[in-house]
């Protein structure tokens, strides 16, 4: 039986660092790294949604995996998502990920072409093989890939040994339950529901707002594993909140995001890369607004 102790936590997935020109800043993915790691969070994902992975090339995402291996690699678990819109690209960044001593590598399904089953398995399995040490996580978000993981894709996954798990980020909590019973641990994916997706048996979370706010996640957790529901509810509803308030801005989330860790006294990792938004005129009352929620519940709660 595998030993799942290190993929149980708190994970951040990891931000796009840009510097001024909107260039990937190998400084400031080291300081986000150095920020996390001192928060005392589980360990990172790192390239995924987040990261805007696919607004990135190759080389760009590998200098950010590069850098937060240098900072942060062996003192905490990196899980790094690999997958590109082709097979030859996931490939190279899944074996590059491996040569850097990452604790995983994960992907999501190839998006726009709807391929059968029996293409995103090969696809799955070819990128695993390029990576042969290394533990392969599985990656569920169907409302952005535009295809669901299903349980007969699960039980072919799971014939490969590397398959350990399910990052899971469809909505639907009932979906932990049936990855388990197929014998795959479980990364609860929406932030929202991560005091619902530990109850439903996920190991642990994986979650794009969670590097703004790690105390109130890892509260969630804590109360989870302590049998403190109550106050584990008034956490988990409290950051649902701050979320709302988070995306009621103009710019996108992860350019509103990166304004709060700023505001906390946090690295400044820069905007977003366009199609995405920046923030625009008006939204700096409503990311100070989020930043104050979040710390007048860190100071409530923790």
């Amino acid at each position: 039986m595998k030993d799942i102790s290190k993929y149980q936590g708190i994970f951040p997935a990891f931000y796009a660092c840009y510097d001024k020109e909107g260039q990937v800043s190998p400084q400031a993915v080291r300081a986000l790294a150095k920020y996390l790691l001192d928060k005392g969070v589980k360990g990172l994902y790192v390239g995924g949604s987040s990261g805007e992975c696919i607004y990135q090339s190759v080389n760009e995402r590998k200098i950010t995996l590069e850098n937060v291996m240098a900072e942060v690699g062996g003192k905490m678990t990196i899980i790094a998502h690999v997958a590109c819109n082709n097979t030859a690209d996931s490939c190279e960044l899944a074996a590059h990920a491996e040569s850097l001593g990452v604790d995983a590598i994960a992907a999501i399904p190839p998006i726009y072409f709807h391929l059968p089953p029996k293409a995103i398995a090969k696809y799955w399995n070819d990128i695993s093989n390029a990576a042969p040490n290394t533990d392969f996580v599985i990656y569920n978000i169907p409302q952005l890939a535009g295809v669901a993981l299903s349980v007969p894709l699960l039980q072919e996954m799971l014939k490969n040994p590397r398959v350990i798990g399910v990052k899971n980020s469809s909505m639907p909590v009932q979906d932990i339950q049936m990855w388990k019973d197929e014998g795959a641990i479980v990364f609860n994916g929406p932030d929202e529901q991560l005091l619902s997706g530990l109850a439903a048996g996920a190991v642990s979370g994986i979650g794009g707002t969670y590097a703004a706010m790690p105390e109130l996640y890892m509260e969630i957790a804590r109360c989870f594993q302590a049998g403190e529901m109550e106050k584990g509810r008034e956490v988990q509803n409290e950051c649902c909140r701050i979320i709302y308030k988070m995306c009621s801005t103009q710019g996108n989330m992860y350019a509103t995001i990166k304004e709060i860790i700023r505001l906390q006294g946090g690295p400044d990792v820069g905007g977003v890369r366009a199609p995405l938004l920046n923030l625009a005129e008006g939204d700096g009352a409503v990311t100070a607004q989020a930043a104050q929620m979040i710390a007048d519940a860190i100071k409530k709660y923790c």
